[in-house]
């Protein structure tokens, strides 16, 4: 019975903290509905050429990131992600208008979660179409 007690316990600690480790992470659907729609969308329209997950490793995406620096470092990534981004076209994008009251943090997550996944050495490496 002494044992029964505290493996029922980690048993139910498992099951009801696997949802909350795993959306700590990120979304990677949603990241993967916000980056098509939106980065992939601003980058073919104002450069012609989309940016795949795919272009890149882990790595590189990581370093990125964190770097925080956008256009050759004219702007920032941080500002794309960003609610106040969000709002200003939320009315000519359907991602901005769904994504819009989401917490930056949370959605930046979400994005990193699918361009983790879907870069060059990811789980499943995905292009932008």
């Amino acid at each position: 019975m002494k044992l029964r007690t505290p493996l029922l316990a980690a048993v139910l600690f498992g099951v009801l903290a696997a949802p909350l480790a795993a959306h700590a992470e990120g979304d990677w659907k949603k990241g993967r509905i916000y980056y098509r729609m939106v980065c992939t969308a601003c980058h073919t329209e104002k450069t012609g050429a989309a940016i795949p997950p795919v272009g890149r490793t882990k790595a590189e995406w990581t370093a990125y990131l964190s770097a925080d620096k956008h256009a050759k470092g004219k702007d920032t990534v941080s500002h794309y992600i960003s609610q106040k981004y969000r709002e200003s076209i939320k009315d000519s994008n359907k991602a901005a208008a769904k994504f819009v009251s989401e917490p930056d943090a949370q959605l930046m997550d979400d994005v990193r979660a699918f361009i983790m996944r879907s870069a060059k050495d990811g789980e499943v490496p995905a292009s932008c179409s």
